[in-house]
C-alpha cells in the first residue's frame, strides 16, 4: 500500500453529513444557470416536463447507485462497482477507463460551479470582462482546495454549514416566487409547443440539462471508506437527497417562470437575482445574490471533496500513478489526488459553460451510468450471495428505464459532444493497452479474478 503500515481513512460521515454532502453538490450553479438555457432549448414553459423528467431518470438511477454503494462501500464508487463486475470478462479496462474519464469529466462538473459563481458576481461587477471572470473562477477553485485542505471530521462538519446555506437560498428564492405567482404566465404555451417532432427533440436537451442539475446524488458514494454504517447510509442519503432536491427544483423552476415570462427568462443570466428583484427590489436581490455564491460554492466543494478519491482509490489498486494513493501524513486525506483534480478543474474554468455540460454528459454516460447499470446485473449473477444491505426496488424494471433514459440523453448531446466522448474513449483504450502490456495485465497477461467483497473479511456495512 501507498500509505503508512495502519494508516486508513476514517469514518467520519454520518447519514446527515452524507445526505447533506449530495444536495450539496447537487444545488450548486445548475438550476441558477441552466432554467433560461432549458427555456430556449424547449422553446418554453413546456421545460417543465424536461425537468420531470430528469427527476424522474436521477430516481430510478438513484436505486442503481444505493443498490452498489451499500454492496460495495469503497472509497471511489463507480471505480469499485466495475472493477469487481467487469473483471470476468475484460480485466480491468472498464475501471481504467472509468478513471480516464473521470479525469476530464469530474473537473468540468465542478467548473461549472466556479464559472455560474462568477455569472452572479457579475451583479456587484457589472463591468468584469470575460478573461477577468474566468480568472476569479480560478481562484475559487483554489480556494476550495484550501478549505478541503484538512481532516474529513472538519470537512464533513463545514459541508454541513455549506449545505445551511443552500437551504436557505432555495427557500427565500420559493418564497419570492410564491408570493407573486401567476399561473397564466408559467404556462402560457406557444403554438404547436407539444408538436411531437419538436416536443421530443427538444426534451432530449432538457433531460440532458436538467439531469446535469440533479447530478451528484451519488457523491457520498464517492466517500464509502469515509461514511459510518455505509450499507444504510449510502442508499438513505442517496434516495433522501433526490426526493427533497427533486420537489425544491420543480417548485423554485416553475415559480420563476410563474414570475418571469420565459420570452424574458430564456435570455437571462442571473435569473435567481432578477426574481428576487421584481418581488423584493434591489435589498432583496443583493441577499439572494450573495446566498446563489454561497450555493454555487458548496456544489464545487462537495463535488472536489468526492472527486479527489476516485484517483486516490485507482492508485490505490495499482491502476493509476502510485502518486495518487499516498494519504496526508498528519491529515490522513488524499491530498496528491485532491491538488491534480483542482488544477484540472482550474483549466476547465476556461471552456464555455454550454458546451461543457454537453461534453461531460455525453463522456460520463456511456461509461459510468450505462457501466454501471450493467454492472448490477453482472454482480447479481457473478455474485448472488454478495452481502445487499439494499436492493434494487422491482428489478430490473428500474435498471431496464434508466439505461433507456441515459442512451435518450447520450443521443441528445449532441453529435460534436458523442464525438469528442468516443475520441477520449478511444484514447483511453490505447492508453489502457499500453498500461496492460508493460504490466503484464489481460489481455498481456492472466486475468485475477478478486470478489473483495463477496469474502467473509470484507466489511458489509452494517
Amino acid at each position: 500500500m501507498a500509505q503508512r503500515e495502519g494508516q486508513r481513512l476514517e469514518r467520519g460521515i454520518g447519514l446527515f453529513q452524507a445526505t447533506a454532502t449530495n444536495m450539496s453538490q447537487m444545488m450548486g450553479a445548475g438550476p441558477f444557470i441552466t432554467i433560461p438555457i432549458i427555456l430556449q432549448e424547449m422553446g418554453g414553459p413546456q421545460a417543465v416536463f424536461g425537468w420531470m423528467t430528469g427527476a424522474i431518470l436521477a430516481a430510478l438511477d438513484g436505486l442503481v447507485w444505493s443498490e452498489l454503494g451499500s454492496a460495495m462501500p469503497g472509497e471511489g464508487g463507480t471505480y469499485v462497482y466495475l472493477r469487481e463486475a467487469f473483471q470476468y470478462r475484460s480485466g480491468k479496462l472498464m475501471p481504467f477507463l472509468f478513471i480516464w474519464s473521470t479525469i476530464i469529466v469530474t473537473p468540468l462538473i465542478m467548473s461549472t460551479g466556479a464559472i455560474g459563481l462568477t455569472q452572479y458576481l457579475g451583479y456587484f461587477f457589472p463591468h468584469m470582462t470575460g478573461l477577468e471572470s474566468k480568472l476569479v473562477a480560478v481562484f475559487i477553485t483554489i480556494m476550495t482546495i484550501a478549505l478541503l485542505w484538512r481532516r474529513i471530521h472538519s470537512v464533513a462538519k463545514l459541508t454541513t454549514v455549506l449545505w445551511i446555506g443552500v437551504i436557505l437560498t432555495v427557500v427565500m428564492v420559493i418564497i419570492a416566487a410564491s408570493t407573486h405567482f401567476n399561473a397564466h404566465v408559467a404556462f402560457s404555451f406557444p403554438p404547436n409547443a407539444f408538436a411531437p417532432s419538436k416536443f421530443l427533440l427538444g426534451l432530449g436537451s432538457g433531460m440532458l440539462l436538467s439531469i446535469y442539475d440533479y447530478l451528484g446524488y451519488y457523491t457520498a458514494s464517492y466517500l464509502g471508506d469515509e461514511v459510518s454504517n455505509p450499507g444504510k447510509t449510502i442508499p438513505r442519503a442517496i434516495l433522501m437527497a433526490i426526493l427533497f432536491v427533486a420537489m425544491i427544483d420543480l417548485s423554485m423552476n416553475i415559480g420563476i417562470i410563474g414570475n418571469i415570462p420565459w420570452q424574458t427568462a430564456m435570455k437571462s443570466t442571473d435569473i435567481g437575482t432578477q426574481l428576487v428583484q421584481s418581488v423584493w427590489g434591489r435589498p432583496g436581490a443583493i441577499i439572494i445574490t450573495v446566498l446563489i455564491i454561497w450555493t454555487c460554492f458548496a456544489s464545487v466543494y462537495a463535488g472536489l471533496l468526492g472527486a479527489s478519491r476516485l484517483p486516490y482509490n485507482a492508485a490505490r489498486d495499482g491502476l493509476f500513478f502510485k502518486s495518487f494513493a499516498k494519504l496526508h501524513p498528519k491529515l490522513n486525506f488524499p491530498h496528491v489526488s485532491l491538488l491534480v483534480m483542482g488544477v484540472i478543474m482550474a483549466i476547465c474554468c476556461f471552456f464555455n459553460l454550454t458546451t461543457i455540460i454537453n461534453a461531460l454528459m455525453a463522456m460520463a454516460i456511456v461509461i459510468q451510468f450505462m457501466g454501471q447499470i450493467v454492472a448490477l446485473t453482472v454482480l447479481r449473477k457473478r455474485q448472488p450471495n454478495l452481502k445487499r444491505p439494499f436492493r434494487q426496488w422491482l428489478y430490473p424494471i428500474p435498471s431496464i428505464l434508466a439505461f433507456i433514459g441515459w442512451a435518450y440523453v447520450f443521443y441528445s448531446s449532441g453529435w460534436s459532444a458523442i464525438r469528442l466522448a468516443m475520441i477520449w474513449t478511444a484514447l483511453g483504450i490505447i492508453a489502457f493497452l499500453i498500461w496492460a502490456y508493460r504490466k503484464k495485465e489481460w489481455p498481456f497477461g492472466k486475468k485475477v479474478i478478486q470478489e473483495v467483497y463477496a469474502t467473509p473479511s470484507a466489511e458489509s456495512g452494517e
